[in-house]
């Protein structure tokens, strides 16, 4: 499902000869064909061993590390963040938008499936909204191309989860280029 989303909404068909990121582990192989190379990246030795034995995609790289201290051999055209962000303490985030400035070519591209919860008295996940997102990338030169639901969300977070593109323009950009203000502010 997610490499449906990836291909035909996203248009990911179109960037062949990429490296890829993914914030998770399990979606790497729904990144990977097209002569992408892909690292699937979680800092859990058990998702990523549950990884590769799922997977015999020659194109994939699975690497149990930490995101925030992990040594990308180098920069990526396009980083999956598969709901990492909402996992993130608040105070914690501008850290995360940093690293993704980092870890991105000058280029390079951010999707960003992102759980929007809500009513939750502590986390993870914590109490998301596009806002919070747009206010540690924003600064970063980070604009958003492209907001969505996610029309195939599992049932419980129907409604609660966006996908959206992010370009990196030139540092310091302050707004989203969106059209209308975002949603769940």
């Amino acid at each position: 499902m997610l490499r449906d989303v990836l291909v035909n909404e996203i248009g990911l068909h179109r960037q062949s000869h990429a490296r890829a990121l993914e914030l998770q582990g399990y979606d790497a192989v729904a990144l990977s064909g097209g002569g992408r190379s892909v690292v699937g990246l979680d800092v859990c030795d058990a998702v990523i061993q549950r990884a590769r034995q799922r997977s015999s995609a020659s194109d994939v790289a699975f690497v149990s590390a930490d995101f925030f201290t992990w040594a990308a051999p180098e920069p990526f055209h396009l980083i999956l963040d598969y709901t990492f962000f909402c996992a993130l303490d608040p105070s914690v985030r501008p850290a995360w938008a940093a690293r993704m400035e980092e870890l991105l070519r000058p280029d390079g591209e951010l999707i960003t499936l992102m759980y929007l919860p809500q009513d939750q008295d502590s986390g993870p996940p914590y109490n998301t909204t596009v806002l919070d997102y747009e206010e540690v990338l924003n600064p970063l030169g980070f604009v958003i191309e492209s907001i969505e639901d996610n029309d195939v969300a599992v049932e419980p977070r129907k409604g609660l989860e966006k996908i959206a593109r992010w370009k990196k323009t030139a540092a310091g950009a302050e707004t989203s280029t969106t059209d209308k203000p975002s949603d769940n502010l």
